[in-house]
């Protein structure tokens, strides 16, 4: 990844490789979410593992204009329950195999904190890994991105997602976050990882007014000098603040999302693709 100067709004310009490829990220892309779990927060996420409900679910998003699609078998909502290894590669692989086998060119991350399904996703065609915990929950996890050379997305998070509900202390929030990701780059340059995009973590161990707080001091983070992922969508601080459910929070999703783009975000971790494709083109129409 390299930055230059010659972006009016940031000066950061980005590029990672996967496959031998070059990938740019100069101007916004979406993340699209496919949850192989029976309990993520936003029930409307979540696909059963059918081959052909999956297919129809990654063929909707790819059609709406997908840049990539993020396939997680454990569910990190607050409270999750625990599964193991086993069951979330038996959840993940077989439909990794599958979107590959039927749209090649389709880029897949897998979100996981565990060295052996990241190993297994990208062995069956993955092409990045998410990992809310950055490291933190698996030794194994950064000493293997290293190894594959493949891009790698590091979350913020204190605790796991049975605990970090109450990991809310902070003496300043965006200073800590900050922190926590100048001593992690320093780690992944020690295991030779090279394509790093950051994740301030919204609604992992931060509650609802910390979130915005994170959320109006977005900008802060670019002096990083990394690209980064912005993942609000109908999270509790859009639903609980309206006073809806989740499944009317996209309204809310897209005026975020909107205001994550101007604070400088470089990729939108979505449920909505369409929607989210056409804040980004109202944006550009902005700053062009």
């Amino acid at each position: 990844m390299y930055s230059s100067t010659e972006d009016k709004l940031f000066p950061q310009k980005y590029t990672f490789q996967i496959k031998g490829c070059l990938h740019s990220l100069n101007k916004p892309k979406v993340m699209g979410i496919i949850n192989l779990t029976p309990d993520s927060f936003f029930e409307g996420s979540r696909v059963p593992t059918d081959k052909k409900l999956v297919l129809l679910e990654a063929e909707k998003k790819i059609s709406e204009g997908v840049d990539f699609l993020d396939l997680g078998g454990y569910s990190t909502r607050p409270g999750a329950v625990d599964i193991s290894v086993e069951e979330e590669i038996k959840r993940v692989i077989p439909v990794v195999l599958e979107i590959k086998k039927n749209f090649p060119e389709t880029l897949i991350s897998i979100d996981t904190f565990r060295s052996a399904v990241a190993k297994a996703a990208i062995e069956a065609g993955a092409d990045l890994v998410n990992d809310i915990s950055a490291g933190n929950l698996d030794p194994e996890m950064l000493p293997l991105i290293g190894q594959l050379g493949v891009p790698y997305i590091a979350m913020h998070l204190r605790g796991t997602a049975q605990t970090m509900q109450n990991e809310t202390d902070y003496s300043n929030l965006v200073s800590e976050v900050l922190s926590y990701f100048v001593n992690k780059i320093e780690q992944f340059k020690k295991f030779g990882i090279k394509d790093v995009i950051i994740d301030p973590g919204f609604g992992f161990a931060k509650n609802s007014a910390q979130n915005f707080e994170l959320l109006r001091h977005l900008s802060s983070l670019k002096r990083l000098g990394l690209p980064v992922l912005v993942g609000i969508s109908r999270k509790s601080m859009i639903y609980k603040t309206l006073n809806i459910s989740a499944n009317e929070a996209l309204n809310g999703t897209t005026a975020l999302n909107m205001y994550a783009l101007l604070q400088g975000a470089n990729i939108l971790r979505v449920h909505d693709v369409k929607e989210a494709k056409e804040t980004i083109q109202l944006f550009k129409q902005l700053h062009p």
